[in-house]
Protein backbone atom coordinates (compact mmCIF):
# COMPACT_ATOMS: atom_id res chain seq x y z
CA UNK A 1 0.00 0.00 0.00
CA UNK A 2 1.25 3.47 -0.88
CA UNK A 3 2.46 5.68 1.90
CA UNK A 4 0.55 8.77 2.97
CA UNK A 5 3.34 10.98 1.63
CA UNK A 6 3.07 9.46 -1.87
CA UNK A 7 -0.74 9.75 -1.80
CA UNK A 8 -0.51 13.42 -0.83
CA UNK A 9 1.96 14.07 -3.67
CA UNK A 10 -0.41 12.44 -6.15
CA UNK A 11 -3.37 14.43 -4.78
CA UNK A 12 -1.35 17.64 -5.21
CA UNK A 13 -0.43 16.63 -8.76
CA UNK A 14 -4.09 15.91 -9.57
CA UNK A 15 -5.22 19.23 -8.07
CA UNK A 16 -2.55 21.18 -9.95
CA UNK A 17 -3.39 19.47 -13.25
CA UNK A 18 -7.13 20.00 -12.70
CA UNK A 19 -6.52 23.72 -12.11
CA UNK A 20 -4.49 23.94 -15.34
CA UNK A 21 -7.25 22.09 -17.20
CA UNK A 22 -9.92 24.50 -15.93
CA UNK A 23 -7.89 27.46 -17.21
CA UNK A 24 -6.94 25.84 -20.54
CA UNK A 25 -8.52 26.78 -23.85
CA UNK A 26 -7.17 23.54 -25.32
CA UNK A 27 -6.67 20.09 -23.83
CA UNK A 28 -5.54 17.44 -26.28
CA UNK A 29 -4.99 13.77 -25.58
CA UNK A 30 -2.65 12.01 -28.00
CA UNK A 31 -1.21 8.53 -28.45
CA UNK A 32 2.55 8.81 -28.78
CA UNK A 33 3.49 5.17 -29.42
CA UNK A 34 6.29 4.52 -31.92
CA UNK A 35 7.70 8.06 -31.84
CA UNK A 36 11.45 8.49 -31.43
CA UNK A 37 13.07 10.93 -29.05
CA UNK A 38 14.23 13.36 -31.78
CA UNK A 39 10.69 13.68 -33.16
CA UNK A 40 9.17 14.19 -29.71
CA UNK A 41 11.80 16.83 -28.93
CA UNK A 42 10.93 18.71 -32.14
CA UNK A 43 7.23 18.43 -31.33
CA UNK A 44 7.76 19.71 -27.78
CA UNK A 45 9.65 22.71 -29.21
CA UNK A 46 6.83 23.47 -31.65
CA UNK A 47 4.25 23.15 -28.88
CA UNK A 48 6.29 25.43 -26.61
CA UNK A 49 6.56 27.99 -29.46
CA UNK A 50 2.75 27.85 -29.72
CA UNK A 51 2.54 28.79 -26.00
CA UNK A 52 1.35 25.34 -24.95
CA UNK A 53 2.65 22.53 -22.77
CA UNK A 54 3.30 18.91 -23.72
CA UNK A 55 3.15 16.51 -20.78
CA UNK A 56 3.26 12.76 -20.38
CA UNK A 57 1.16 11.97 -17.32
CA UNK A 58 -0.16 8.69 -15.97
CA UNK A 59 -3.68 7.98 -17.23
CA UNK A 60 -5.00 7.55 -13.71
CA UNK A 61 -3.82 11.01 -12.68
CA UNK A 62 -5.14 12.56 -15.91
CA UNK A 63 -8.52 10.87 -15.39
CA UNK A 64 -8.80 12.13 -11.79
CA UNK A 65 -7.77 15.66 -12.87
CA UNK A 66 -10.39 15.65 -15.64
CA UNK A 67 -13.06 14.61 -13.10
CA UNK A 68 -11.91 17.26 -10.63
CA UNK A 69 -12.03 19.87 -13.43
CA UNK A 70 -15.59 18.78 -14.27
CA UNK A 71 -14.70 17.44 -17.72
CA UNK A 72 -16.45 14.24 -18.74
CA UNK A 73 -16.35 12.17 -21.90
CA UNK A 74 -12.62 11.58 -22.33
CA UNK A 75 -12.26 8.55 -20.04
CA UNK A 76 -12.31 6.08 -22.94
CA UNK A 77 -9.26 7.80 -24.47
CA UNK A 78 -7.11 7.22 -21.39
CA UNK A 79 -5.86 3.83 -22.55
CA UNK A 80 -2.26 3.20 -23.50
CA UNK A 81 0.45 5.84 -23.63
CA UNK A 82 -1.20 9.27 -23.52
CA UNK A 83 0.36 12.69 -23.86
CA UNK A 84 -1.55 15.76 -22.69
CA UNK A 85 -1.22 19.08 -24.49
CA UNK A 86 -2.51 22.14 -22.64
CA UNK A 87 -2.79 25.71 -23.90
CA UNK A 88 -4.17 28.64 -21.92
CA UNK A 89 -3.85 31.25 -24.67
CA UNK A 90 -4.76 29.81 -28.05
CA UNK A 91 -6.29 26.55 -29.18
CA UNK A 92 -5.72 26.79 -32.92
CA UNK A 93 -1.92 27.06 -33.16
CA UNK A 94 -1.14 24.05 -30.91
CA UNK A 95 -3.93 22.01 -32.55
CA UNK A 96 -2.42 22.78 -35.96
CA UNK A 97 1.05 21.75 -34.74
CA UNK A 98 -0.25 18.45 -33.35
CA UNK A 99 -2.30 17.77 -36.48
CA UNK A 100 0.68 18.45 -38.75
CA UNK A 101 2.88 16.18 -36.64
CA UNK A 102 0.23 13.41 -36.61
CA UNK A 103 -0.12 13.72 -40.39
CA UNK A 104 3.64 13.30 -40.85
CA UNK A 105 3.93 10.43 -38.31
CA UNK A 106 1.64 7.47 -38.86
CA UNK A 107 1.88 6.20 -35.28
CA UNK A 108 1.05 9.51 -33.59
CA UNK A 109 -2.72 9.88 -33.12
CA UNK A 110 -5.03 12.50 -31.69
CA UNK A 111 -7.40 10.70 -29.30
CA UNK A 112 -9.72 13.55 -28.38
CA UNK A 113 -9.76 16.71 -26.34
CA UNK A 114 -11.45 19.83 -25.09
CA UNK A 115 -11.59 23.18 -26.88
CA UNK A 116 -12.83 26.11 -24.81
CA UNK A 117 -14.75 23.82 -22.45
CA UNK A 118 -16.36 21.62 -25.13
CA UNK A 119 -15.36 17.95 -25.31
CA UNK A 120 -14.51 17.06 -28.91
CA UNK A 121 -13.68 13.96 -30.89
CA UNK A 122 -10.43 13.54 -32.79
CA UNK A 123 -12.28 14.21 -36.07
CA UNK A 124 -13.70 17.51 -34.78
CA UNK A 125 -10.27 18.61 -33.57
CA UNK A 126 -8.71 17.71 -36.93
CA UNK A 127 -11.41 19.70 -38.73
CA UNK A 128 -10.64 22.74 -36.58
CA UNK A 129 -6.88 22.26 -37.06
CA UNK A 130 -7.37 22.34 -40.84
CA UNK A 131 -8.96 25.82 -40.67
CA UNK A 132 -6.85 28.79 -41.74
CA UNK A 133 -5.30 30.84 -38.97
CA UNK A 134 -7.08 33.87 -37.54
CA UNK A 135 -4.72 36.21 -39.39
CA UNK A 136 -5.39 34.41 -42.69
CA UNK A 137 -9.15 34.60 -42.17
CA UNK A 138 -8.91 38.33 -41.38
CA UNK A 139 -6.81 38.86 -44.50
CA UNK A 140 -9.38 36.99 -46.58
CA UNK A 141 -12.18 39.13 -45.10
CA UNK A 142 -10.25 42.34 -45.74
CA UNK A 143 -9.59 41.25 -49.32
CA UNK A 144 -13.26 40.50 -49.90
CA UNK A 145 -14.28 43.87 -48.44
CA UNK A 146 -11.71 45.74 -50.51
CA UNK A 147 -12.85 43.95 -53.66
CA UNK A 148 -16.45 45.08 -53.02
CA UNK A 149 -15.37 48.64 -52.32
CA UNK A 150 -13.32 48.62 -55.50
CA UNK A 151 -16.34 47.42 -57.50
CA UNK A 152 -18.48 50.24 -56.06
CA UNK A 153 -15.76 52.79 -56.89
CA UNK A 154 -15.52 51.51 -60.49
CA UNK A 155 -19.32 51.60 -60.85
CA UNK A 156 -19.50 55.17 -59.52
CA UNK A 157 -16.70 56.21 -61.85
CA UNK A 158 -18.58 54.70 -64.79
CA UNK A 159 -21.70 56.64 -63.78
CA UNK A 160 -19.61 59.82 -63.61
CA UNK A 161 -18.12 59.17 -67.06
CA UNK A 162 -21.56 58.47 -68.52
CA UNK A 163 -22.99 61.68 -67.02
CA UNK A 164 -20.04 63.72 -68.31
CA UNK A 165 -20.54 62.32 -71.80
CA UNK A 166 -24.17 63.45 -71.63
CA UNK A 167 -23.01 66.92 -70.64
CA UNK A 168 -24.38 66.95 -67.12
CA UNK A 169 -22.63 68.49 -64.19
CA UNK A 170 -21.44 65.69 -61.95
CA UNK A 171 -20.01 67.33 -58.86
CA UNK A 172 -22.49 68.18 -56.15
CA UNK A 173 -21.45 70.38 -53.27
CA UNK A 174 -22.68 69.95 -49.71
CA UNK A 175 -24.66 73.21 -50.00
CA UNK A 176 -26.48 71.97 -53.10
CA UNK A 177 -27.35 68.74 -51.31
CA UNK A 178 -28.79 70.67 -48.32
CA UNK A 179 -30.77 72.95 -50.65
CA UNK A 180 -32.24 69.90 -52.44
CA UNK A 181 -33.27 68.39 -49.09
CA UNK A 182 -34.95 71.65 -48.02
CA UNK A 183 -36.83 71.91 -51.33
CA UNK A 184 -38.08 68.32 -51.03
CA UNK A 185 -39.19 68.93 -47.44
CA UNK A 186 -41.17 72.06 -48.54
CA UNK A 187 -42.77 70.16 -51.40
CA UNK A 188 -44.15 67.54 -49.02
Amino acid sequence: MASEKVLNQKKEEVTKLAKEMKEAKLILLTDYRGINVDDVTKLRTEIRNANAEYKVIKNNITNRALKEAGIEGLEEHLVGPTAVILSKEDYLTPAKAIYKFAKDNDFYKIKGGVIEGKVMTAEEIITIAKLPSKETLLSMLAGALLANIQKVAVALDQVRIQKEEQGEKVTVSAEETNENKEESAKAE
